[in-house]
Formats: C-alpha cells, structure tokens, sequence
C-alpha cells in the first residue's frame, strides 16, 4: 500500500484525538514541539553530510510531519491549517520567482532566465518589500533570536552588509581575527573572566564573518569540525586501549603521536 498526503493528515489527527488518541501526542503544544523541530532539522543535513542518503527519505519524512503537528495544532485552535501553509508557500514562491513567473501565476509561459547574482538582488528587494512593518525598532529585529548562535551571527553580518555596513575585502576580517585573538590573550592574562567571555564571543563572531565572506556556512563548517575530531579522538582511544592504559595514564607525548596518526590517516 502506497500512502498519500491525506493519509498523513488523517493520522495525525488521530494521534491528537482527545479520547482515542496518543497521550503523548495530546499533551504536546506549539512550544513543545521546537525542540524536536530542530533536531530533526539536523539529522536531514547530518544524513546529507554523511552522503548517507538512503536514511534521506526517513529523515525529510521526519521533519515533514513537523510541519503536519504545527498545522494540527493551529487547525485545533483555528488559526489555520495545512493547506493555508501550502497556500502561503506557494504564493510566497510564485511572488519571489518572478523571472520564472512573469504574470505572477503558475501555469502560464516560462520567464526568463537571469544571473544568479541578480535573482539573489531581486530575492532580497522582494523580501524587503514584504516585509509592511518590521518586527521591532532594531534595524536587526527580523532575526530569530533563538538561532543557533553561529547561524545567528551569519544572518545578522549577511543583514548589516545589505545595508552597507561591510569590509569589502577579506584581508581585514583576517586582521580583525588576528585583532580580536590577541585582545582574548590580554584578558586571559589579566584573569578578567567578564573580559575574557567578550573578548572570546567577538573571536567566535570574527570567524562567522571569515566564513561568511569565504562562502562558507559557519554551522556546516563547526559540523565538519566535529566530525574530524571525533574520527581522529576516537582512533586516540583505540590505541590507548590496546597499550594498556587508560587516557589520564598515557603522557600527552604519546598522545600526541597518536593524534598525528590519526590526522594522517
């Protein structure tokens, strides 16, 4: 049996259901469903990562019935409901992509195609010009704030750079690392925690912004970071486990060398 869109919208409804449903499921809210949102979120980009996409449609179907709970939710307070959000997707794209839908419609003649570089212009013109009232007085007030931190950072450097506040170059954001990490050196010296917390967060902040002007998405990168260390950490504790000795036991000379193995392998 093959299962359709409204098989999927039916179940949830009976997961929700108040007599005859999952306790769990029940007992959820708009809140408390986040968390795992966003954890599903990264499994899809970690099964992408990892080039394991056999495990993709497992994933994607995940975070597809996220999208399917938020609706149940908003339909059971009647805020809106499923199809609203495919409404809105739809619309929202049509109207963003008008050099594939000239006439605003989604069946009509194909559009012409543009650089990239302008269609990136015109996305951003046309997300300015929806956006009728900002979300606070901040000229910032439009990025989430619980973000990522790193992702955080890159929309609000993307975001003061469209508005002309930006190096052109990337030799200086390299100096203001170079900056900013001898600044941490002097607060870990002075032993000023509040300092050193500052001055950390701005070294943090600086290599978004390296990563921003390379191209480079900063949480792909910390990812890709994590994975070669727990590769190269774990090959460590293999060989510390075949010489008999536990970590605290191995001098960080041998440690060392292990590590370097590691990295070489």
């Amino acid at each position: 049996m093959t299962y359709q869109l409204e098989d999927l919208l039916y179940l949830m409804s009976r997961l929700r259901h108040p007599q005859h449903g999952c306790p769990w499921d029940i007992a959820q809210d708009f809140h408390s469903i986040v968390p795992h949102t966003l954890e599903e979120a990264y499994e899809v980009a970690d099964v992408i990562e990892r080039g394991d996409l056999a495990q993709l449609p497992g994933e994607l179907g995940d975070l597809l019935f996220q999208v399917v709970y938020y609706s149940q939710l908003a339909q059971e307070e009647e805020y809106f409901n499923f199809y609203d959000v495919i409404n809105t997707l739809m619309a929202k794209m049509i109207r963003r992509h008008p050099h594939v839908f000239p006439k605003g419609e989604l069946y009509t003649e194909h559009g012409i195609a543009t650089h990239q570089a302008e269609v990136n212009q015109q996305w951003e013109e046309i997300k300015a010009t929806e956006r009728s009232a900002p979300r606070s007085d901040s000229a910032l007030g439009d990025i989430p704030l619980n973000l990522p931190g790193l992702t955080r950072a890159n929309k609000i450097q993307k975001k003061a750079s469209r508005l002309g506040f930006d190096w052109q170059q990337l030799a200086p954001v390299i100096a203001k690392l170079d900056e900013e990490v001898a600044e941490l050196k002097d607060a870990i010296a002075r032993n000023a925690p509040n300092n050193i917390l500052h001055e950390l967060g701005d070294v943090l902040f600086c290599a978004v912004n390296i990563a921003r002007h390379l191209r480079i998405d900063p949480e792909q990168a910390i990812r890709h970071a994590n994975q070669r260390f727990s590769e190269r950490f774990n090959y460590v504790a293999k060989q510390v486990q075949a010489s008999g000795k536990t970590m605290k036991e191995t001098d960080p000379e041998q440690l060392d060398l292990f590590w370097n193995q590691a990295k070489q392998q």
